[in-house]
């Protein structure tokens, strides 16, 4: 990891999304890393339980937010050099993409997933003013 440094273009996996950004600063065990772009939007529900419905609290999970800074572990980010989409259109195609999983499926969690995503997509729509 000592490759990466302040300044590098960077994908970075947090909790279950995966976002293109930047590295803004370097620490002993993370990196702090300004969000860009989404790559893959966060599952929906408990992180210690995955697709497990039921659970004390079934979490709604936005996307972090454009320019928003994450402590990422530095095992979980890599570098990037490919090209980076508008925040607002990754989001869009993230979102979409993980909706679209979920609708192939017929099980209890994805019918919760997609009961949480319609409450992020509404949230999404009045922050950013853009149809999902």
């Amino acid at each position: 990891m000592s490759e990466l440094k302040k300044g590098n273009i960077v994908t970075a996996l947090y909790k279950t999304g995966k976002y293109i950004g930047e590295i803004t600063e370097t620490r002993s065990h993370h990196f702090v890393v300004k969000i860009l772009a989404v790559l893959k939007h966060p599952r929906q529900g408990d992180l210690h339980h995955p697709k497990d419905v039921d659970v004390p609290l079934f979490h709604e999970r936005k996307a972090l937010a454009y320019t928003e800074r994450a402590n990422i572990p530095l095992k979980m980010v890599k570098p990037y050099d490919g090209e980076i989409d508008n925040y607002h259109l990754s989001l869009k195609k993230a979102f979409a993409e993980l909706k679209r999983e979920l609708t192939k499926e017929s099980t209890p969690y994805s019918d919760k997933s997609l009961q949480a995503l319609n409450g992020v997509q509404k949230e999404y729509e009045l922050m950013y003013s853009i149809k999902m």
